[in-house]
């Protein structure tokens, strides 16, 4: 799973920030979709929470803040230590970045919608990227491939530059699912995979069903 695409759609389907228990309710509802087949590891991948106590001043009104304290930094470390916690898991920690500081969601909706609205320093929030998560899925896809540990992968993800671990993945013999939950998967990554699995409690494609043609590889 990755987690940051995992924890934006749990929080716009559940219009608050997820808890290990919806993780939890998602992964079972895709093991269910392959009832056939047997849980080998549920794999979460997310940056490890940006806990910095250094003070840094936001745009305009020079405010000082530790923006390692800021917003829901605090809810991501409790949501991955629940999953640490949980049967079947296992968590895969990259780095997170701050950037600096960006404008945030609603003065972006309000800059469009209201001519003449005037920033202020309360609209920024700090910008974060998240460094390693992306190497860590692509490496354990491989050594799964590689010393045969499952027949099949599913990855939760919404992330075209997945492709590349999808298709080493399918070369050395693996079945290859994606689940995007709950928006479209890209045309990239669906060449490169075998079976699409709903997150809603439904699958996109019955699985046994006839895949599409597979992409050259």
């Amino acid at each position: 799973m990755d987690g940051g695409h995992v924890i934006w759609q749990l929080r716009h389907l559940h219009a608050r920030f997820p808890t290990p228990s919806d993780v939890r309710a998602l992964a079972a509802v895709l093991t269910r979709q392959l009832a056939s087949r047997e849980l080998y590891r549920v794999f979460f991948y997310h940056g490890a929470p940006y806990l910095s106590e250094k003070i840094h001043r936001r745009p305009l009104d020079g405010k000082p803040l530790r923006v390692g304290r800021y917003g829901v930094a605090d809810l991501h470390q409790r949501l991955l230590a629940g999953l640490e916690q949980s049967l079947d898991f296992a968590v895969r920690l990259g780095d997170t970045v701050y950037r600096g500081w960006r404008l945030g969601g609603r003065a972006m909706h309000r800059l469009r919608s209201e001519p003449g609205y005037r920033v202020s320093g309360s609209d920024f929030i700090p910008d974060f990227v998240q460094k390693g998560v992306d190497m860590r899925i692509g490496l354990d896809l491989a050594a799964l491939a590689l010393k045969r540990l499952v027949d099949t992968v599913v990855v939760v993800t919404g992330d075209a530059d997945m492709v590349p671990a999808m298709r080493f993945a399918r070369r050395e013999g693996l079945r290859a699912g994606v689940c995007a939950l709950g928006v479209e998967v890209r045309s990239e990554l669906r060449a490169h995979t075998d079976f699409v699995l709903d997150g809603n409690n439904s699958a996109a494609r019955p699985d046994g069903a006839t895949p599409p043609e597979r992409a050259r590889e």
